[in-house]
């Protein structure tokens, strides 16, 4: 029987009391793409970089796609219950808190990132979602994501994950409880160096996960 932890990654250990992140690349990248992030959002949180398991073109992502910007949703669903049965073996093997990570997720990684909220809420606290599109055409299942907490950072330039997609996912993780903040940039389809200390400082503001706690926000 195959391990399901042979999938690649990489597992950096942190500090007690800093919640784990759990990174996502975007298409064509890797578990080590995203590692840098970890100095500028927390040094020591513990940090689980996940590989995308499908290939394009020789390039890994976390689900396919039919055609640039239309996913395939039947295949989006058996990645992200692979994806959630990692997480399990890896919250086994590393001694993490069951659902306590904080998915840190760009582009083809925040959309699995959403995905994975909205039909395994119990297997994250929150996410960060960077370049996020809409992974659901027709509107995710219904769930409830009371407690989670989700910052959905796009560009303003971004000629994939639009203005219409920004709001349209805010606008389902709201509906579906989450605590949902917003943080723009004016950049394209990117990560924004500059907003960076915006997320550290919302990772560290973030409430550990509670179910029974909710609170609203604007921004």
């Amino acid at each position: 029987m195959t391990d399901v932890l042979d999938r690649p990654h990489v597992w950096l250990p942190g500090s007690p009391g800093h919640p784990p992140l759990l990174l996502l690349h975007g298409t064509g990248g890797d578990e080590h793409d995203l590692l840098p992030l970890r100095a500028h959002l927390d040094p020591e949180a513990p940090v689980l970089s996940v590989r995308g398991t499908v290939l394009e073109n020789g390039m890994p992502r976390f689900f396919r796609r039919q055609a640039e910007g239309v996913f395939d949703e039947d295949d989006l669903r058996v990645q992200v219950d692979a994806l959630a049965g990692f997480l399990v073996a890896a919250e086994h093997r590393y001694a993490v808190a069951p659902g306590s990570w904080t998915a840190v997720g760009f582009s083809n990684g925040a959309n699995i990132a959403s995905a994975l909220l909205f039909t395994h809420p119990e297997r994250l606290a929150g996410a960060v979602l960077l370049a996020a599109m809409v992974p659901f055409r027709d509107g995710p299942p219904q769930s409830d994501l009371t407690g989670r907490h989700v910052l959905v950072s796009n560009g303003r330039r971004d000629p994939m994950a639009t203005a219409d997609h920004t709001s349209t996912l805010v606008g389902q993780f709201r509906a579906a409880g989450a605590e949902t903040t917003t943080a723009p940039h004016d950049g394209g389809h990117t990560i924004a160096p500059d907003l960076l200390p915006t997320v550290a400082d919302w990772l560290a503001g973030t409430p550990l996960p509670s179910p029974t706690t909710t609170r609203e926000e604007n921004s």
